[in-house]
């Protein structure tokens, strides 16, 4: 193939230089779905883990697993993830090929810790048929999929805390009188009102174990992350509850505790 003239390569250099400043000023991703067959997502899912749930039966303790920190161990709402979803079933993964970087969120480790713990030991899939963390996980199946809105695992992260911050859902249940126990059960219709009435009359999505344990609460935002209603069908009784559970020391449980999958799946 014949080499590039001076001009054609001055063209390039002119095209590839919009490209980036475009990217910088507008937000723009040159990376393209890795699948022809996905499309831009609807709406965001911020999907919350309870931790008494996660943690009642803890197998394995190492520092990874934030049911092993003792009296650092998370009583409170944390992060799943952050889940662009489509309005119909089903959802965008995996869209680009980018992996994850830890390095690039070095500066946010210690608020990832305590806000978007792993209750759990041990690697999980990522997209390229390898083993990776938790937050691999997460940026490389949903994170990728989050532009135009979000571009960069940087701004992934940092958004999805700054979202879980601004909408407190534990704070806000605490106030209105929903608190952790083993054996107080509250009308899920109560609880999901406490919520609607502080977020913008938006519904949630409630997710339980047996006997009516919450797991998981996802709130679900538009692209310019005023919240909506979920529009998702909970799986759980008229009676939940919040439970507690007895955080381990590290190094003090044997076993290995089980993945629990991503709760999308569900839908």
């Amino acid at each position: 193939m014949a080499s590039l003239s001076i001009k054609a390569k001055a063209m390039v250099f002119v095209v590839v230089v919009l490209l980036q400043l475009l990217t910088v000023v507008f937000g723009f991703s040159a990376e393209a779905p890795s699948s022809s067959e996905q499309r831009e997502f609807d709406y965001f899912v911020l999907a919350l883990q309870w931790p008494g749930s996660s943690c009642k039966n803890p197998g394995k303790c190492c520092p990874s697993n934030a049911c092993c920190r003792g009296a650092e161990s998370p009583t409170e709402f944390t992060i799943h993830g952050l889940w662009p979803q489509y309005n119909e079933k089903g959802w965008p993964s995996c869209c680009t090929d980018a992996s994850f970087n830890e390095n690039e969120i070095n500066i946010l480790t210690e608020d990832i810790q305590k806000y978007w713990p792993t209750y759990r030991c041990g690697t999980t899939s990522t997209c390229h048929q390898t083993k990776g963390s938790f937050w691999a996980h997460e940026y490389e199946k949903h994170g990728t999929c989050a532009a135009p809105v979000i571009v960069g695992e940087y701004d992934y992260f940092l958004t999805t805390i700054t979202i879980f911050s601004k909408y407190n859902v534990t704070k806000v249940l605490s106030d209105a009188g929903f608190v952790a126990s083993n054996t107080e059960k509250y009308p899920i219709e109560d609880v999901v009102a406490a919520i609607k009435n502080e977020f913008n009359n938006a519904t949630p999505k409630i997710s339980c174990a047996k006997k009516g344990a919450v797991k998981e609460l996802w709130l679900c935002f538009d692209k310019s992350f005023e919240p909506r209603d979920c529009n998702l069908p909970n799986s759980c009784p008229d009676f939940i509850k919040f439970p507690t559970y007895e955080p381990q020391e590290p190094n003090k449980v044997e076993g290995a505790i089980p993945w629990i999958a991503d709760v999308e799946e569900i839908i």
